[in-house]
């Protein structure tokens, strides 16, 4: 019996490629998690920048438990198994009327990852409205591998400013608007993008990529992953520390190690690097 989906969701998953919304986190732990998100940004005097963006996991505690919380571990245990790693995590802001946007891509294509089973759970520390540039998914588009163009459009969120080669406006396109402690789910293949936040209000969501734990990198010698439930037999990655306190020394000191090399495995093969990143 499924821990936390419906049957009903589990078979959208693996037809559609996602499920959405699931109830991942309660309203007033959403809100904690902003209001703890915005502390530290108020204590560097800058939102968050690419330094803390991704593994975030690794720097603050708060992140750390959001990751390994068992509603949300249970979700995703329906959908791959008992043992699962948690390969990144990673914050999506877009600040009021602005023109930032997530174009349209297929996670997989650059993640170097050996399988198409990963999961990626993104929930929702504020209102993701489709006014405020919720993402958006192509049903189906998990069974199939597209093509991308490397833009580097300055508002353009990814990496690369990837773009998929396929006119989407001629596909069929599903919006996932959620409200703070909702999540959506999908598959590493699902091809997904966002647009501008046209609200008054940050749109702030934070994504966990989960996977198997016979997963293995492909595209770099060494790489980590957070073991959050069961048992890992096969070892294809370092085990990622907990962070003892937000920002402890250790904590930073690994998370560099980390970064590097998710670095260096996002842009395999890139026309340029970023310097910014």
């Amino acid at each position: 019996m499924p821990k936390a989906l419906t049957e009903a969701q589990i078979d959208c998953y693996r037809e559609n490629g996602f499920v959405t919304p699931f109830h991942a986190l309660t309203t007033d732990e959403a809100a904690a998690a902003r209001t703890k998100l915005e502390a530290h940004e108020a204590h560097m005097g800058s939102t968050l920048g690419p330094l803390h963006r991704s593994k975030s996991h690794l720097l603050f505690t708060w992140v750390d438990e959001i990751m390994r919380h068992s509603p949300l571990l249970d979700a995703v245990e329906d959908l791959i198994g008992p043992n699962i790693l948690c390969w990144n995590t990673i914050f999506w802001i877009k600040e009021p009327r602005t023109e930032s946007y997530v174009g349209w891509h297929q996670d997989l294509q650059y993640w170097g990852l050996d399988n198409d089973e990963l999961v990626s759970v993104w929930v929702a520390l504020s209102p993701a409205t489709e006014d405020s540039g919720c993402m958006s998914v192509i049903p189906g588009s998990h069974r199939e591998l597209l093509d991308h163009d490397e833009t580097y459009h300055a508002n353009n969120l990814l990496t690369r400013g990837q773009e998929l080669k396929i006119d989407v406006g001629s596909r069929e396109t599903v919006a996932m608007p959620l409200q703070p402690g909702e999540a959506s789910l999908h598959n590493v293949r699902a091809a997904h993008g966002s647009g501008p936040n046209r609200s008054d209000d940050r749109r702030i969501g934070l994504s966990m990529h989960y996977m198997p734990t016979h997963t293995a990198q492909t595209l770099a010698d060494w790489d980590s992953a957070a073991l959050v439930r069961g048992f890992d037999e096969y070892g294809h990655f370092e085990h990622a520390p907990r962070p003892e306190y937000d920002l402890a020394p250790d904590a930073v000191a690994f998370h560099a190690r980390a970064a590097g090399a998710l670095r260096e495995i996002v842009y395999h093969g890139a026309r340029q690097i970023d310097p910014t990143l």
